[in-house]
């Protein structure tokens, strides 16, 4: 083959190095993007909605797992300070909501602790302090008097919260059991496992986890999406059926024009 004159590589070879580097270039371009939407997305989907629904759950319902020995008038009393410290947190005074979940948590235990905790946790991520949310989540996630759903959520946030400055192992430790298809935050957690096999250099472990992933009807499909650009990026394809992909992205198919000339 003839080589370019001045120089030892080939055209083909230096193609092929461009396009490694463009590669790498929109990699990691869309590591960031993860990165930064980490915490929004996963707030949408599992936020304060199912936040809200969780704590109604443990008053209510859940309540004789946490209070069985407590009357009626101090649970009842609980509620309502764990109420308005979350409508001070849904209404953006956070220096308040943070205040009435602190003392909360001072005053009681179980299960009002937990989710005060919980709200604590997250008004400290919406102030800008991640290594305190993380602290706060760490407590949830190792309390085994907490609900399992609860205890997974934080250990989840709390990774989120300070994904950056943690060893990678640490990460993959923590989340792996909750990265398996058919796990309630197999999405969240699946993804927070896939950077750190990337941070590892681990592109095939990274790349095979983002496919289930993107194939996964349970994750969000913003989710879905960016997992399914990893793959690609990784070499793996997390597309199983390309007709029905191209119709859900307004693409039209030769089967979908077929049935529109009929």
């Amino acid at each position: 083959m003839a080589l370019i004159p001045g120089s030892g590589k080939s055209r083909e070879e230096k193609q092929a190095e461009r396009q490694s580097a463009e590669d790498n270039v929109l990699l990691r371009e869309i590591d960031d993007a993860v990165r930064q939407d980490q915490y929004s997305d996963f707030a949408k989907t599992y936020g304060r909605p199912l936040l809200a629904l969780l704590i109604v759950g443990l008053l209510g319902f859940g309540g004789y797992l946490f209070w069985e020995s407590r009357e009626e008038a101090a649970m009842e009393a609980q509620s309502e300070q764990l109420v308005a410290a979350l409508d001070q947190a849904q209404a953006g005074n956070f220096d308040s909501a943070d205040k009435a979940a602190a003392a909360l948590i001072a005053e009681s235990d179980g299960g009002a602790a937990v989710a005060a905790q919980m709200l604590q946790a997250g008004v400290a991520l919406e102030q800008g302090d991640p290594e305190k949310a993380a602290e706060l989540f760490a407590i949830v996630a190792a309390n085994e008097d907490a609900p399992p759903i609860l205890r997974n959520m934080a250990s989840i946030r709390g990774m989120t919260a300070t994904f950056d400055t943690r060893d990678p192992q640490e990460v993959i430790d923590a989340l792996q059991p909750l990265a398996i298809p058919g796990e309630p935050f197999f999405g969240s957690a699946g993804e927070l496992v896939a950077m750190a096999y990337l941070e590892q250099d681990k592109r095939d472990e990274a790349g095979a986890l983002f496919g289930e992933i993107a194939k996964s009807e349970d994750v969000p499909e913003t989710l879905r999406s960016r997992a399914r650009q990893m793959a690609g990026l990784l070499g793996v394809d997390a597309i199983e059926d390309v007709d029905e992909f191209l119709e859900q992205q307004g693409v039209p198919t030769a089967g979908s024009a077929s049935s529109a000339n009929q």
